[in-house]
């Protein structure tokens, strides 16, 4: 007899017929687990390969990924709601009181979860409508950066300081997408009064037909729009390009440093603030002259009254 056996044999026929009947649940609960995960694993890689195979025909990429993700999620529930069934069933659960209460618990559900229903419709709407896709750079809510995930309650927003921003869809009532359309860049430069405004709308112009050609993500310009402001100590002239979606600030950059490297080249002058430092002792030698003037101009007026 093996050591098993032995063990076996040694428990009474209580826990015996204990743990044949819990093991054999336990035992088929496991099953349950692996196969519902390996259902879900599935339906993830069919569904990712079926938007793969629309995206490369007629489906754009980030509307691919953006159903795809929404598709999971709704699968992911799918599964669980269905492995919870199962799992009820094992354990005898009288699954039909639930079922006939259905219509009572959905209306009494409704009541205590509006919001829900608020996060599911408005995300509904969101991918229906197109407002924003996977990919985005959008402004929602609190919160603005790279759209990451779109589902049936939040959506998932990355910002550039590198965190992720869960926002409820049904807070998202206004949505600013940075991503349909080209972007303005807008650049202000700063010289002098005393140079020649006329020669630096010159150079800045053949500056920015230098820059055009250098510079695929430009859709239009960059323009010298001309002098916008009249400063303290400075004369403001706009620059304005417009360039692909994301790549704005990015222009931005590359015209301010073209036209400083310029401006060095061509000897105009950006101005920036100047501080006049007068040690004391100078201010003390011009008080002592001061003083002295006075003393012989009342010194001349009496002798005249003399």
């Amino acid at each position: 007899m093996t050591v098993a056996n032995i063990l076996w044999s040694g428990l009474s026929w209580q826990w015996q017929e204990l743990l044949v009947h819990w093991g054999g649940t336990i035992a088929r609960l496991i099953v349950i687990l692996v196969l519902a995960a390996i259902v879900l694993k599935l339906g993830n890689r069919v569904i990712n390969r079926a938007f793969e195979e629309s995206a490369k025909r007629a489906v754009a990429e980030s509307k691919a990924e953006t159903f795809s993700g929404m598709l999971k999620n709704v699968w992911r529930y799918v599964v669980i709601f269905v492995a919870l069934m199962i799992v009820l069933r094992e354990f005898e659960v009288d699954l039909t009181p639930a079922i006939a209460g259905a219509g009572i618990l959905g209306l009494a559900v409704g009541f205590g979860a509006q919001s829900l229903v608020k996060d599911v419709i408005t995300g509904l709407f969101i991918v229906l409508e197109d407002q924003f896709t996977v990919g985005d750079y959008v402004s929602a809510g609190n919160c603005s950066g790279i759209v990451e995930q779109i589902g049936l309650r939040t959506t998932k927003i990355a910002d550039f300081g590198g965190q992720t921003h869960v926002v409820p869809n049904s807070m998202i009532t206004l949505v600013t997408n940075y991503s349909r359309g080209p972007q303005r860049s807008l650049v202000d430069v700063s010289v002098a009064y005393e140079e020649d405004v006329s020669r630096v709308l010159h150079v800045l112009k053949e500056l920015c037909e230098e820059i055009k050609e250098n510079y695929p993500q430009l859709t239009e310009g960059p323009n010298v729009v001309g002098v916008v402001a009249l400063g303290d100590s400075d004369v403001v002239i706009r620059v304005v390009a417009m360039a692909e979606p994301m790549s704005q600030w990015h222009v931005e950059r590359e015209l301010l440093r073209s036209i400083k490297l310029r401006f060095d080249r061509e000897g105009i002058e950006i101005p920036y603030p100047r501080r006049v430092i007068y040690p004391r002792h100078e201010g003390r030698e011009e008080q002592a002259l001061l003083s002295e003037a006075k003393e012989g101009r009342s010194g001349e007026w009496e002798e005249e009254q003399s």
